[in-house]
Protein backbone atom coordinates (compact mmCIF):
# COMPACT_ATOMS: atom_id res chain seq x y z
CA UNK A 1 0.00 0.00 0.00
CA UNK A 2 1.34 3.49 -0.75
CA UNK A 3 1.77 4.59 2.95
CA UNK A 4 5.02 6.73 2.66
CA UNK A 5 3.33 10.15 3.58
CA UNK A 6 1.24 8.63 6.54
CA UNK A 7 4.16 7.79 8.36
CA UNK A 8 6.29 10.67 8.82
CA UNK A 9 3.43 13.32 8.17
CA UNK A 10 3.72 16.21 10.97
CA UNK A 11 2.00 16.29 14.02
CA UNK A 12 3.28 20.28 14.73
CA UNK A 13 0.10 21.50 13.54
CA UNK A 14 -2.07 19.05 15.81
CA UNK A 15 -1.08 20.04 18.90
CA UNK A 16 -3.37 23.42 18.17
CA UNK A 17 -5.58 20.82 17.41
CA UNK A 18 -5.78 18.98 20.62
CA UNK A 19 -4.88 22.01 22.66
CA UNK A 20 -8.15 23.50 21.35
CA UNK A 21 -10.93 21.90 19.72
CA UNK A 22 -10.68 18.41 20.14
CA UNK A 23 -10.23 18.55 23.99
CA UNK A 24 -12.81 21.04 24.03
CA UNK A 25 -14.98 18.63 22.51
CA UNK A 26 -14.15 16.26 24.40
CA UNK A 27 -13.99 17.57 27.79
CA UNK A 28 -17.82 18.93 27.15
CA UNK A 29 -18.75 15.51 25.60
CA UNK A 30 -19.69 17.25 22.46
CA UNK A 31 -18.97 14.61 20.28
CA UNK A 32 -18.67 11.36 22.34
CA UNK A 33 -21.39 9.29 22.62
CA UNK A 34 -23.32 8.59 25.87
CA UNK A 35 -21.84 5.15 27.60
CA UNK A 36 -24.83 3.13 27.13
CA UNK A 37 -23.97 2.71 23.61
CA UNK A 38 -20.65 0.61 24.68
CA UNK A 39 -23.23 -2.15 25.32
CA UNK A 40 -23.07 -3.20 21.92
CA UNK A 41 -19.49 -4.55 22.38
CA UNK A 42 -21.16 -7.04 24.29
CA UNK A 43 -22.97 -8.61 21.77
CA UNK A 44 -21.38 -12.03 19.80
CA UNK A 45 -20.75 -11.13 16.64
CA UNK A 46 -21.70 -13.35 13.37
CA UNK A 47 -19.20 -11.93 10.27
CA UNK A 48 -21.80 -13.01 7.97
CA UNK A 49 -25.28 -12.44 9.34
CA UNK A 50 -27.98 -10.12 7.43
CA UNK A 51 -27.72 -7.06 7.80
CA UNK A 52 -30.05 -5.51 4.80
CA UNK A 53 -30.94 -1.65 5.16
CA UNK A 54 -27.72 -0.95 7.28
CA UNK A 55 -25.53 1.42 6.26
CA UNK A 56 -22.05 2.65 7.16
CA UNK A 57 -19.40 4.97 6.67
CA UNK A 58 -16.06 5.00 6.13
CA UNK A 59 -13.27 7.25 6.44
CA UNK A 60 -10.15 7.13 4.49
CA UNK A 61 -7.21 9.09 3.59
CA UNK A 62 -6.62 9.91 0.27
CA UNK A 63 -3.99 7.27 -1.01
CA UNK A 64 -6.30 4.55 1.06
CA UNK A 65 -9.38 4.83 -0.63
CA UNK A 66 -9.02 1.67 -2.76
CA UNK A 67 -7.54 0.00 0.30
CA UNK A 68 -11.07 -1.62 1.22
CA UNK A 69 -12.59 -1.86 -1.93
CA UNK A 70 -12.18 -5.77 -2.00
CA UNK A 71 -13.67 -6.12 1.48
CA UNK A 72 -16.17 -4.20 0.69
CA UNK A 73 -17.70 -5.70 -1.99
CA UNK A 74 -17.85 -8.94 0.15
CA UNK A 75 -19.05 -7.49 2.44
CA UNK A 76 -22.04 -6.02 1.11
CA UNK A 77 -22.96 -9.54 -1.22
CA UNK A 78 -22.66 -11.58 2.14
CA UNK A 79 -24.40 -9.52 4.64
CA UNK A 80 -26.91 -7.10 2.43
CA UNK A 81 -24.99 -4.10 4.12
CA UNK A 82 -23.76 -1.03 2.06
CA UNK A 83 -20.93 0.57 3.53
CA UNK A 84 -19.97 4.24 1.60
CA UNK A 85 -15.80 5.74 1.62
CA UNK A 86 -15.35 8.98 2.17
CA UNK A 87 -11.74 10.26 1.26
CA UNK A 88 -10.70 12.85 4.10
CA UNK A 89 -8.48 15.75 2.33
CA UNK A 90 -4.65 15.73 2.84
CA UNK A 91 -3.04 15.99 5.98
CA UNK A 92 -4.89 13.58 7.00
CA UNK A 93 -4.05 13.19 10.89
CA UNK A 94 -4.85 16.88 11.25
CA UNK A 95 -8.30 16.74 9.10
CA UNK A 96 -9.61 14.14 11.16
CA UNK A 97 -9.21 15.89 14.48
CA UNK A 98 -10.50 18.97 13.05
CA UNK A 99 -14.10 17.18 11.59
CA UNK A 100 -14.29 15.01 14.75
CA UNK A 101 -14.30 17.95 16.43
CA UNK A 102 -17.07 19.73 14.63
CA UNK A 103 -19.31 16.62 15.57
CA UNK A 104 -18.47 14.91 12.51
CA UNK A 105 -17.88 11.14 12.65
CA UNK A 106 -18.11 7.99 10.37
CA UNK A 107 -18.54 4.54 11.68
CA UNK A 108 -15.41 3.10 10.89
CA UNK A 109 -12.03 4.80 10.09
CA UNK A 110 -8.46 4.09 9.30
CA UNK A 111 -6.02 5.22 12.00
CA UNK A 112 -2.70 4.86 12.72
CA UNK A 113 -2.94 2.12 15.89
CA UNK A 114 0.11 4.21 17.88
CA UNK A 115 0.85 5.56 21.41
CA UNK A 116 1.66 8.61 19.71
CA UNK A 117 -1.19 8.43 17.09
CA UNK A 118 -4.33 7.26 18.70
CA UNK A 119 -4.72 9.45 21.43
CA UNK A 120 -5.80 12.43 19.00
CA UNK A 121 -8.73 10.93 18.20
CA UNK A 122 -9.81 10.54 22.15
CA UNK A 123 -10.55 6.93 21.88
CA UNK A 124 -12.36 6.91 25.13
CA UNK A 125 -14.84 9.29 24.18
CA UNK A 126 -15.26 7.91 21.20
CA UNK A 127 -14.46 4.71 20.06
CA UNK A 128 -15.54 0.99 21.13
CA UNK A 129 -13.35 -1.12 23.16
CA UNK A 130 -12.60 -3.97 20.87
CA UNK A 131 -11.05 -6.40 23.46
CA UNK A 132 -13.36 -9.27 23.32
CA UNK A 133 -13.64 -9.25 19.42
CA UNK A 134 -12.89 -12.95 17.71
CA UNK A 135 -9.89 -11.94 15.70
CA UNK A 136 -8.22 -10.63 18.25
CA UNK A 137 -6.36 -14.00 19.15
CA UNK A 138 -5.45 -14.52 15.68
CA UNK A 139 -3.05 -11.58 15.13
CA UNK A 140 0.64 -12.35 15.15
CA UNK A 141 2.48 -10.94 18.47
CA UNK A 142 3.86 -7.55 17.33
CA UNK A 143 0.39 -6.67 15.60
CA UNK A 144 -1.53 -7.47 18.95
CA UNK A 145 0.85 -5.10 20.17
CA UNK A 146 -0.49 -2.62 18.44
CA UNK A 147 -3.95 -0.63 18.71
CA UNK A 148 -4.24 -0.30 22.27
CA UNK A 149 -4.40 2.95 24.76
CA UNK A 150 -4.05 2.13 28.76
CA UNK A 151 -4.88 -1.70 28.52
CA UNK A 152 -7.86 -0.99 25.71
CA UNK A 153 -7.77 -2.01 22.38
CA UNK A 154 -9.75 0.45 20.23
CA UNK A 155 -8.06 -0.58 17.08
CA UNK A 156 -8.56 -3.41 14.35
CA UNK A 157 -5.16 -4.44 12.84
CA UNK A 158 -5.84 -5.43 9.09
CA UNK A 159 -2.65 -5.01 7.57
CA UNK A 160 1.44 -5.74 8.71
CA UNK A 161 3.27 -2.84 10.19
CA UNK A 162 6.11 -1.52 7.81
CA UNK A 163 9.05 -2.62 7.90
CA UNK A 164 12.18 -0.79 8.48
CA UNK A 165 15.47 -2.72 6.48
CA UNK A 166 17.84 -2.03 3.98
CA UNK A 167 17.24 -2.60 0.54
CA UNK A 168 20.04 -3.38 -1.53
CA UNK A 169 20.89 -3.79 -5.04
CA UNK A 170 22.41 -7.43 -5.60
CA UNK A 171 24.66 -6.49 -8.34
CA UNK A 172 26.17 -3.69 -6.55
CA UNK A 173 27.07 -5.79 -3.98
CA UNK A 174 28.52 -8.61 -5.68
CA UNK A 175 30.93 -6.17 -7.58
CA UNK A 176 31.74 -4.99 -3.92
CA UNK A 177 32.57 -8.40 -3.45
CA UNK A 178 30.22 -8.23 -0.61
CA UNK A 179 28.67 -11.63 0.88
CA UNK A 180 27.79 -11.35 4.55
CA UNK A 181 25.08 -8.94 5.05
CA UNK A 182 25.67 -6.05 7.90
CA UNK A 183 24.67 -7.04 11.32
CA UNK A 184 24.96 -3.79 12.90
CA UNK A 185 25.11 -0.15 12.01
CA UNK A 186 28.82 -0.08 12.17
CA UNK A 187 28.88 -2.40 9.81
CA UNK A 188 26.40 -0.53 7.54
CA UNK A 189 28.37 1.74 7.15
CA UNK A 190 31.44 -0.08 6.30
CA UNK A 191 29.53 -2.18 3.92
CA UNK A 192 28.91 1.93 2.21
CA UNK A 193 32.50 2.87 2.57
CA UNK A 194 33.57 -0.99 0.70
CA UNK A 195 30.75 0.24 -2.02
CA UNK A 196 32.42 3.48 -2.45
CA UNK A 197 35.83 2.28 -3.06
CA UNK A 198 35.47 -0.74 -5.08
CA UNK A 199 32.21 0.60 -7.13
CA UNK A 200 33.00 4.40 -7.45
CA UNK A 201 30.40 4.50 -10.57
CA UNK A 202 27.51 3.75 -7.77
CA UNK A 203 26.50 5.66 -4.86
CA UNK A 204 26.49 3.78 -1.68
CA UNK A 205 23.17 4.67 -0.60
CA UNK A 206 20.39 6.73 -2.22
CA UNK A 207 19.05 9.91 0.76
CA UNK A 208 15.62 11.91 -0.24
CA UNK A 209 15.84 15.41 0.86
CA UNK A 210 13.54 16.09 -1.45
CA UNK A 211 10.49 14.50 0.12
CA UNK A 212 12.51 14.43 3.65
CA UNK A 213 10.44 11.94 5.99
CA UNK A 214 13.20 9.16 4.76
CA UNK A 215 15.80 11.43 6.10
CA UNK A 216 14.75 10.05 9.83
CA UNK A 217 15.40 6.16 9.23
CA UNK A 218 18.94 6.38 9.51
CA UNK A 219 18.56 7.94 12.86
CA UNK A 220 16.25 5.84 14.11
CA UNK A 221 17.96 2.98 13.03
CA UNK A 222 20.91 4.23 15.50
CA UNK A 223 18.50 4.35 18.48
CA UNK A 224 17.40 0.69 18.93
CA UNK A 225 19.71 0.57 21.48
CA UNK A 226 18.03 2.77 24.01
CA UNK A 227 16.22 0.57 26.58
CA UNK A 228 12.82 0.90 27.70
CA UNK A 229 13.27 2.55 30.66
CA UNK A 230 14.47 5.77 28.24
CA UNK A 231 11.34 5.51 26.59
CA UNK A 232 9.60 5.83 29.66
CA UNK A 233 11.22 8.55 30.74
CA UNK A 234 10.74 10.39 27.63
CA UNK A 235 7.26 10.19 27.82
CA UNK A 236 7.38 11.45 31.85
CA UNK A 237 9.64 14.56 30.62
CA UNK A 238 12.67 12.65 32.97
CA UNK A 239 14.54 12.16 29.24
CA UNK A 240 14.96 14.53 26.21
CA UNK A 241 15.74 14.17 22.55
CA UNK A 242 18.47 16.58 23.71
CA UNK A 243 20.42 13.43 25.39
CA UNK A 244 23.74 12.88 23.94
CA UNK A 245 22.73 9.79 22.81
CA UNK A 246 20.47 11.23 19.96
CA UNK A 247 22.78 14.62 19.26
CA UNK A 248 25.44 11.67 18.51
CA UNK A 249 23.03 9.79 16.17
CA UNK A 250 22.19 12.99 14.63
CA UNK A 251 26.19 13.81 14.24
CA UNK A 252 26.86 10.48 12.92
CA UNK A 253 24.07 10.80 9.80
CA UNK A 254 25.95 14.04 8.63
CA UNK A 255 29.34 13.34 9.27
CA UNK A 256 29.88 9.73 8.64
CA UNK A 257 27.53 8.97 6.26
CA UNK A 258 26.69 12.35 4.04
CA UNK A 259 29.90 14.37 5.18
CA UNK A 260 31.55 10.94 4.36
CA UNK A 261 30.81 11.01 0.52
CA UNK A 262 28.02 7.78 1.14
CA UNK A 263 25.61 9.17 -0.65
CA UNK A 264 24.57 10.13 -3.94
CA UNK A 265 25.04 13.52 -5.16
CA UNK A 266 21.68 14.70 -5.16
CA UNK A 267 20.74 13.67 -1.87
CA UNK A 268 19.36 17.15 -1.06
CA UNK A 269 16.67 16.98 -3.30
CA UNK A 270 16.23 13.52 -4.42
CA UNK A 271 12.87 11.77 -4.04
CA UNK A 272 11.57 8.69 -2.73
CA UNK A 273 10.41 7.71 -6.03
CA UNK A 274 13.50 8.14 -7.85
CA UNK A 275 15.13 6.04 -4.91
CA UNK A 276 13.40 3.34 -5.68
CA UNK A 277 13.91 3.96 -9.51
CA UNK A 278 18.35 4.28 -8.39
CA UNK A 279 17.97 0.64 -6.84
CA UNK A 280 16.41 -0.76 -9.49
CA UNK A 281 18.85 0.75 -12.27
CA UNK A 282 21.90 -0.45 -9.90
CA UNK A 283 23.15 3.43 -9.77
CA UNK A 284 22.65 3.41 -6.33
CA UNK A 285 23.51 -0.14 -3.73
CA UNK A 286 21.14 0.63 -0.65
CA UNK A 287 18.30 2.41 0.16
CA UNK A 288 17.32 2.36 4.53
CA UNK A 289 13.72 2.84 4.17
CA UNK A 290 10.28 0.99 5.34
CA UNK A 291 7.96 -1.29 3.18
CA UNK A 292 6.28 1.92 1.23
CA UNK A 293 9.61 1.78 -1.05
CA UNK A 294 8.55 -1.86 -1.50
CA UNK A 295 5.14 -0.64 -2.50
CA UNK A 296 6.37 1.33 -4.93
CA UNK A 297 8.76 -1.02 -6.61
CA UNK A 298 5.91 -3.53 -6.59
CA UNK A 299 3.72 -1.10 -8.62
CA UNK A 300 6.54 -0.93 -11.16
CA UNK A 301 7.80 -3.90 -11.70
CA UNK A 302 7.24 -7.92 -11.53
CA UNK A 303 7.96 -10.37 -9.00
CA UNK A 304 10.85 -11.82 -11.03
CA UNK A 305 12.31 -8.68 -11.93
CA UNK A 306 12.42 -7.71 -8.08
CA UNK A 307 13.54 -11.23 -6.96
CA UNK A 308 16.73 -10.80 -9.52
CA UNK A 309 17.53 -7.25 -8.58
CA UNK A 310 16.84 -6.56 -5.00
CA UNK A 311 17.85 -8.32 -1.78
CA UNK A 312 16.15 -6.87 1.71
CA UNK A 313 17.73 -7.19 5.48
CA UNK A 314 17.23 -6.37 9.09
CA UNK A 315 19.18 -3.79 11.12
CA UNK A 316 19.34 -1.98 14.13
CA UNK A 317 22.19 -0.58 15.85
CA UNK A 318 23.57 -3.85 17.43
CA UNK A 319 22.48 -6.41 15.50
CA UNK A 320 20.36 -7.78 12.15
CA UNK A 321 17.23 -6.77 13.95
CA UNK A 322 14.63 -5.00 12.19
CA UNK A 323 12.42 -2.20 12.71
CA UNK A 324 8.45 -1.86 12.45
CA UNK A 325 6.76 1.45 12.14
CA UNK A 326 3.23 1.77 12.22
CA UNK A 327 0.90 4.08 10.14
CA UNK A 328 -3.02 4.74 9.46
CA UNK A 329 -3.25 2.12 6.79
CA UNK A 330 -2.81 -0.80 9.70
CA UNK A 331 -5.44 0.11 12.18
CA UNK A 332 -9.12 0.56 11.50
CA UNK A 333 -11.30 2.02 14.26
CA UNK A 334 -15.24 2.08 15.28
CA UNK A 335 -16.63 4.81 16.74
CA UNK A 336 -19.57 5.10 19.13
CA UNK A 337 -22.22 6.77 16.96
CA UNK A 338 -25.33 6.57 19.50
CA UNK A 339 -26.85 4.06 16.87
CA UNK A 340 -26.27 0.52 18.47
CA UNK A 341 -27.69 -0.81 15.07
CA UNK A 342 -24.61 0.34 13.32
CA UNK A 343 -21.91 -0.23 16.08
CA UNK A 344 -23.19 -3.71 16.12
CA UNK A 345 -22.87 -3.46 11.94
CA UNK A 346 -19.02 -2.06 12.30
CA UNK A 347 -17.96 -4.75 14.60
CA UNK A 348 -19.50 -7.23 12.06
CA UNK A 349 -17.81 -5.84 9.83
CA UNK A 350 -14.30 -5.84 11.09
CA UNK A 351 -15.29 -9.29 12.06
CA UNK A 352 -15.91 -9.88 8.65
CA UNK A 353 -12.32 -8.60 7.13
CA UNK A 354 -10.18 -10.42 9.75
CA UNK A 355 -12.05 -13.35 9.44
CA UNK A 356 -14.09 -14.96 6.63
CA UNK A 357 -12.59 -12.73 4.07
CA UNK A 358 -8.87 -11.89 5.01
CA UNK A 359 -7.41 -14.76 2.94
CA UNK A 360 -9.33 -13.20 -0.28
CA UNK A 361 -8.38 -9.65 1.06
CA UNK A 362 -4.59 -10.08 0.96
CA UNK A 363 -4.06 -11.92 -2.14
CA UNK A 364 -5.63 -9.48 -3.93
CA UNK A 365 -3.92 -7.03 -2.10
CA UNK A 366 -1.14 -9.25 -2.43
CA UNK A 367 0.10 -8.27 0.74
CA UNK A 368 1.49 -10.24 3.87
CA UNK A 369 -0.64 -11.51 6.88
CA UNK A 370 -1.31 -10.32 9.72
CA UNK A 371 -2.62 -13.51 11.10
CA UNK A 372 0.05 -16.45 11.60
CA UNK A 373 -2.88 -18.81 10.88
CA UNK A 374 -3.43 -17.13 7.26
CA UNK A 375 -0.68 -17.87 4.95
CA UNK A 376 1.28 -15.24 2.95
CA UNK A 377 -0.60 -15.25 -0.40
CA UNK A 378 1.67 -16.45 -3.23
CA UNK A 379 3.92 -14.48 -5.59
CA UNK A 380 5.26 -11.71 -3.48
CA UNK A 381 8.74 -10.44 -3.86
CA UNK A 382 11.22 -12.44 -1.63
CA UNK A 383 12.18 -8.84 -0.42
CA UNK A 384 8.31 -8.59 0.97
CA UNK A 385 8.74 -12.49 2.22
CA UNK A 386 11.74 -11.28 4.27
CA UNK A 387 10.16 -8.06 5.87
CA UNK A 388 7.33 -10.12 6.97
CA UNK A 389 9.77 -12.48 8.30
CA UNK A 390 11.40 -10.26 10.47
CA UNK A 391 8.75 -8.92 11.31
CA UNK A 392 8.20 -11.07 14.53
CA UNK A 393 11.35 -9.71 16.38
CA UNK A 394 11.32 -5.98 15.00
CA UNK A 395 11.37 -3.16 17.45
CA UNK A 396 9.42 -0.31 17.22
CA UNK A 397 10.46 3.01 15.81
CA UNK A 398 9.75 6.24 17.71
CA UNK A 399 6.30 6.58 16.51
CA UNK A 400 5.20 2.80 18.33
CA UNK A 401 7.41 3.93 21.60
CA UNK A 402 7.21 8.16 22.47
CA UNK A 403 3.65 9.32 23.34
CA UNK A 404 4.30 12.32 20.70
CA UNK A 405 5.96 11.59 17.38
CA UNK A 406 7.86 15.13 16.69
CA UNK A 407 9.22 15.86 13.03
CA UNK A 408 12.72 14.64 13.08
CA UNK A 409 12.90 15.01 9.45
CA UNK A 410 11.80 18.59 8.95
CA UNK A 411 15.37 19.37 11.53
CA UNK A 412 17.26 16.43 9.75
CA UNK A 413 16.05 19.00 6.12
CA UNK A 414 17.15 21.53 8.01
CA UNK A 415 20.33 20.03 8.87
CA UNK A 416 21.70 18.65 5.44
CA UNK A 417 20.84 22.70 4.12
CA UNK A 418 23.36 23.75 7.07
CA UNK A 419 20.62 25.74 8.46
CA UNK A 420 20.68 23.21 12.01
CA UNK A 421 23.51 21.76 14.02
CA UNK A 422 22.69 18.22 15.62
CA UNK A 423 22.42 19.97 18.97
CA UNK A 424 19.60 22.38 17.16
CA UNK A 425 18.06 19.40 15.64
CA UNK A 426 17.65 17.21 18.76
CA UNK A 427 16.51 20.84 20.20
CA UNK A 428 13.97 21.48 17.67
CA UNK A 429 12.58 17.73 18.22
CA UNK A 430 12.50 18.30 21.76
CA UNK A 431 10.49 21.95 21.93
CA UNK A 432 8.28 20.27 19.77
CA UNK A 433 8.11 17.14 21.34
CA UNK A 434 7.18 19.04 24.87
CA UNK A 435 4.44 21.52 23.34
CA UNK A 436 2.20 18.73 22.33
CA UNK A 437 2.97 16.28 25.06
CA UNK A 438 1.43 19.66 26.97
CA UNK A 439 -1.09 20.37 24.81
CA UNK A 440 -2.70 16.49 25.43
CA UNK A 441 -2.15 16.75 28.90
CA UNK A 442 0.81 14.73 29.37
CA UNK A 443 1.90 13.77 33.26
CA UNK A 444 5.53 15.47 33.49
CA UNK A 445 4.69 17.84 30.99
Amino acid sequence: MPVKAAIARTLSALSLICATALTAAACSDNTAAGGDQDQSTQRKVDPTARLDGVHLTMWTAQNTVGAPKQVIKAFEKATGATVGTQAIPDQYEQNVPTKLAAGDRPDLMFWQPSISTLPFIHPEQNLLPLDDEPWVAKLGKTERSLGTIKGTRYAAIVTTPAMLGVYYNKAAFAKAGITAMPRSYDELLAAAEKIRKRVPDVAPFFEVGGDKWPLQWQVQVQLTDLPSTWWDKLNKNQAKWTDPVVVKAISTYRDRLLGAGLAQRSYKTATFVQQGDALMQGTAAMALNVTSLQTEIQAKHSTAQIDRTLGWFPISRSSATGMYSPDQTNGVVAFKTGDTRRQDAARQFLAFWLGPDYADYIKTMKIPSVEPAVPNPGGLPQTAKDQAAALGKAVGVFQAKAIVAPDLHLGLADMIYGKKTPQQVAEYVQNEFSQIAKAQGAPGF
